[in-house]
C-alpha cells in the first residue's frame, strides 16, 4: 500500500520570510487577553467537526485506520484538548501569587504566564493529526506564534491539516509548511524561541543539538520500549483484552504501547489463550480483510519489523500467533512471540509495530532488574491486584509514566502531565502542562511598603550590619 499524494520541500526563501513575519507579530499576538484566545480555541475546535469526514478519508488513505479509531485517537483527543483549554485557560493565566518570606517583609510577589514567543513544532507520522494539533493548541493557548511541520509520511493528513490552518489563521500567527528531511532542515536553523518535537529518540538528539545553538527551550516527547507486568493476581481476561487493544490499535505504531510483557508463570497459558482469543475477537481471523486493522505506514517500515521477527525466529524464538505478512498491502498480522532472546533487536529495539514478545518470570524482582536495566521507558503498565506488587513495582523503576490495569488511557487525561524522561523525553504536554511548555513563568516582584529591610544591609558594612545578616541567616 503507497501512497498516491506526495508532499515537496517548502522552499526555504518562504520558510524565512514566514518566520520574520510571525517574529514582527509575536507581540502582537502575545498581548491577547483569555478570551480572544478562547474564540480562537473555538474556531479550531469548529473546524475540526467541519472537516471531520476529509480527516477520516485522509487518515484511511494514510494508514488505512478505521473510522472509528480515527475518532478515538485523533479527534477525540484534539477535541478533548481544545475544551480542556477554554475551560481552564483564564485560570491559566491569572498571575499566580506566592509567598513572601519574612526577610522580604514588605514586598509582594507573583509568577506571570507569558508567551515564548515563535516556536516550532515537527510532529511525527503515526498520529498526525493527534500529535500535531495537539501541541498546537497548547501554543495557541499561551499565545505564541506558531510553525508546524508535519510528517511526510501521511501526506493526505497533512494536506487536510494544511487547509485548515489557513482557513483559521494567517501566516503571520500560524502557518504549516509541508516537506521532507530538507524542509526539517532549514527549520531547525531559525533561532526559535521554543521547539516541541514528537518522534525518534535518535531524531530527537538532532533537534536538541539545533535548539542549542540559539538556547532554544525543547520538550521532546521521544519513545522507547514500554514495558508490561502481568503478576500473578491480575484478571486475565481484563489484562489480555486491555493489553490487545493497547498493543494493536493503529497497528501498534504507538509510541506509548505496551512493547513487551513479563507474565507471571502461575497464569501464563490462561494468558496467551486469552490474548490470542482477544485479537480474533478485535480483527476477526482474518486479520487481513478487517477493516478494523490498519497498516504499516510505508515499505521501509513493514521491512524493519520484518527483519526483527525473522532474526527472532531464527534465534529460536517462537510465533504462537500471527506471522503472516503481506509486502505489497503493508501488511503484518498482529503476532505474538515467545522465548525471545533479551539481545534480540525485538527486545532492544522500540518495535513501533503489530510485534508483541512475551516473556514468563517467577520472581517479581526478574522484570523489575531487566526494566531497571534500561533506559526510561516513556510508560510502564501494571495488571495486578496486589498492592504490595504495584507498590515495589512502582518504587523500583522509573518512567515517563503508569497505568494501573489498564493500557495506554493515561494520554487521554488531561490533568495529568504527559511526557518521558531522559532518553524517553524531556518536558510535558497536555491541559496545563503543555500551556506551561509554551510558556515562561516569569516572576515578578513588587516593593509595596517603602521600608525594606535590605536597605539595612547595604554597605559600608559594619558591625551593626554584620549583626543583622547574621540574625537573618540564622532566623529567616
Amino acid at each position: 500500500m503507497e501512497n498516491i499524494r506526495s508532499v515537496s520541500d517548502t522552499n526555504q526563501a518562504e520558510i524565512q520570510k514566514i518566520f520574520k513575519a510571525q517574529q514582527q507579530r509575536q507581540y502582537d499576538i502575545g498581548r491577547s487577553i483569555a478570551a480572544e484566545r478562547i474564540v480562537k480555541l473555538k474556531r479550531f475546535h469548529q473546524a475540526i467537526t467541519d472537516y471531520t469526514s476529509e480527516i477520516r478519508q485522509a487518515l484511511y488513505d494514510d494508514l488505512r485506520k478505521h473510522p472509528s479509531e480515527t475518532d478515538l485517537t485523533e479527534i477525540y483527543c484534539i477535541t478533548g484538548e481544545i475544551k480542556h483549554a477554554i475551560r481552564h485557560l483564564k485560570k491559566w493565566m491569572k498571575p499566580k501569587r506566592v509567598a513572601t518570606p519574612i526577610a522580604l517583609l514588605g514586598t509582594g510577589s507573583y509568577i506571570h504566564y507569558e508567551p515564548k514567543g515563535v516556536v516550532l513544532i515537527i510532529a511525527p507520522w503515526n498520529f498526525p493529526l493527534n500529535l500535531t494539533f495537539g501541541p498546537l493548541v497548547s501554543a495557541i493557548a499561551a499565545g505564541n506564534c506558531a510553525m508546524v511541520k508535519p510528517s511526510e509520511l501521511t501526506p493526505h493528513t497533512s494536506h487536510i491539516m494544511k487547509k485548515m490552518i489557513e482557513s483559521l489563521f494567517s501566516p503571520d500567527e500560524v502557518a504549516l509548511v509541508e516537506g521532507g528531511v530538507d524542509t526539517s532542515q532549514g527549520l531547525l536553523k531559525l533561532p526559535f524561541n521554543h521547539i516541541f518535537f514528537t518522534g525518534a529518540s535518535a531524531i530527537g538528539k538532532i533537534v536538541m543539538e539545533a535548539a542549542s545553538k540559539h538556547l532554544a527551550s525543547v520538550t521532546l516527547e521521544l519513545g522507547g520500549k514500554s514495558p508490561t507486568i502481568v503478576d500473578e493476581t491480575a484478571s486475565v481476561s481484563t489484562a489480555a483484552r486491555r493489553i490487545a487493544w493497547g498493543k494493536f490499535i493503529n497497528n501498534g505504531q504507538t509510541c506509548i504501547a505496551p512493547d513487551y510483557l513479563f507474565v507471571h508463570n502461575k497464569i501464563k497459558n490462561a494468558f496467551t489463550e486469552r490474548l490470542q482469543k482477544n485479537l480474533e475477537e478485535f480483527y476477526s481471523a482474518e486479520p487481513e480483510k478487517s477493516e478494523s486493522y490498519c497498516r504499516m505506514v510505508n515499505n521501509r517500515h513493514f521491512n524493519r519489523v520484518k527483519s526483527y521477527v525473522d532474526e527472532a525466529v531464527s534465534d529460536g524464538a517462537k510465533i504462537i500467533s500471527g506471522g503472516v505478512y503481506k509486502n505489497d498491502q503493508n501488511y503484518i498480522a498482529p503476532s505474538l512471540l515467545t522465548d525471545v532472546k533479551p539481545d534480540s533487536a525485538l527486545m532492544q529495539e522500540e518495535i513501533f509495530g503489530p510485534v508483541l514478545p512475551i516473556n514468563f518470570y517467577e520472581d517479581l524482582n526478574e522484570p523489575l532488574h531487566v526494566i531497571r536495566c534500561r533506559e526510561i521507558p516513556l510508560a510502564l503498565y501494571i495488571y495486578s491486584n496486589s498492592r504490595k506488587n504495584i507498590k515495589q513495582i512502582i518504587q523500583n523503576t522509573r518512567a515517563g509514566g503508569t497505568v494501573i490495569n489498564h493500557s495506554v488511557i493515561h494520554f487521554y487525561q488531561n490533568n495529568l502531565p504527559f511526557g518521558g524522561s531522559n532518553n524517553s523525553g524531556i518536558g510535558k504536554s497536555h491541559g496545563f502542562f503543555g500551556f506551561q511548555a509554551f510558556s515562561n513563568a516569569r516572576g515578578i516582584m513588587k516593593q509595596v511598603l517603602p521600608f525594606s529591610g535590605i536597605d539595612l544591609m547595604m554597605p559600608p558594612y559594619t558591625d551593626m550590619k554584620k549583626k543583622l545578616i547574621d540574625l537573618t541567616i540564622k532566623w529567616f
